[in-house]
């Protein structure tokens, strides 16, 4: 039997979810982020959903929401928060709100990525762990071309999936990630719930500035779109995208309801190798070779992948970065940007852009 993708947006069990009217309510306060840390109590109300949800979210663990949210109750006792460690392997104090805050604010619309990447290094403490972080973010940046400037915004567009992970960093304890990030193979309980929800990964202002300016009206093809959250708030950016996806993974909550049901290779070698398209990889799966076959099958000049910055092997390649891979494999497309992402707990995610050289 074939993957069955729903052909309206949805949340499973909910009465009344409608993307549109969710954002309209996000904006208003009518929902937002937990009050007090009641993570489920949010969920259910932003969703629609009974208060005895039982619903199992999977991922690379599996919980309810009442589960998530006892986890989340303990605090750090037995090691749940244990994302920093010193040169000696003990855990690190948490980092301070300031600290945690600084971070966040280096993905608003309302500030500049460079100069909250700088603030982020020059108010650190020399040797702390907010000068390890800023450290590791400042080498891997790579700012997008000048052909590309990315506007300050007055106010910020409204981006609930954002919000909320601002909000678990401070209930995490979070700051960002340092360059032992990559040795963490744990996350928090909370995260399956965000997956689900909104998918793997937090769309930017940055990103979407980006993935326009490089698009330059063209279509741009979210291949792996999961649940279709990046496909609708590009979409709200004015971007043509066209969400593709296998339908083989679980989604809660759905956001778009036009996702075209293919296998990624096959669907680029139908639509003549997408030549005149912009690939676009959301965090691609690392099994079965999928980044590997998806990228050889793409016949067009500009990729942006969404993923991991190490290489922790939670996206695209086991042992290595795309960054290393694009470099090595596909000599013809060089790396015009490498901006950083919010990076859940224990996560390390930026987007990346390649563009075909010119030929001379």
């Amino acid at each position: 039997m074939p993957p069955r993708v729903p052909k309206k947006p949805q949340t499973e069990g909910s009465f009344n979810f409608d993307p549109d009217a969710f954002l309209e309510k996000w904006e208003k306060g009518e929902i937002g982020i937990p009050k007090d840390n009641d993570f489920q109590k949010c969920i259910i109300r932003a969703f629609g959903l009974r208060s005895n949800d039982s619903y199992i979210y999977r991922a690379t663990a599996e919980v309810t929401l009442a589960q998530a949210q006892a986890y989340l109750n303990h605090g750090g006792e037995g090691r749940l928060l244990e994302w920093y460690r010193d040169e000696e392997g003990k855990q690190r104090d948490p980092p301070p709100q300031a600290d945690i805050q600084a971070y966040t604010t280096i993905f608003q619309a309302t500030s500049s990525t460079p100069k909250a990447l700088t603030g982020f290094s020059s108010n650190a403490k020399k040797d702390s762990l907010r000068s390890l972080i800023a450290t590791h973010l400042s080498n891997l940046y790579s700012p997008p071309p000048n052909s590309i400037p990315i506007p300050k915004l007055k106010s910020a567009p409204c981006n609930p999936y954002l919000d909320i992970w601002s909000w678990s960093c401070a209930a995490l304890s979070w700051s960002g990630p340092d360059p032992d990030t990559s040795r963490t193979q744990i996350s928090h309980a909370i995260l399956p719930v965000l997956y689900h929800h909104f998918g793997c990964i937090v769309p930017t202002h940055d990103a979407q500035v980006v993935i326009a300016a490089l698009a330059k009206g063209r279509t741009v093809i979210d291949l792996g779109s999961g649940n279709g959250y990046w496909t609708y708030m590009l979409r709200r950016a004015k971007v043509d995208v066209l969400p593709v996806d296998s339908g083989l993974s679980e989604w809660r909550t759905v956001w778009i309801g036009d996702t075209v049901v293919a296998d990624g290779v096959e669907f680029l070698a139908r639509r003549g190798g997408a030549k005149d398209d912009v690939l676009l990889l959301v965090y691609p799966q690392v099994g079965a070779e999928f980044t590997s076959r998806v990228l050889r099958a793409y016949k067009g000049d500009t990729i942006v992948v969404a993923g991991t910055q190490n290489a922790n092997g939670f996206t695209a390649f086991a042992n290595e970065t795309i960054a290393s891979w694009m470099a090595r494999e596909m000599p013809s497309f060089e790396k015009v940007c490498q901006v950083p992402l919010p990076s859940f707990a224990a996560k390390d995610e930026a987007l990346f852009a390649f563009v075909k050289k010119r030929e001379s």
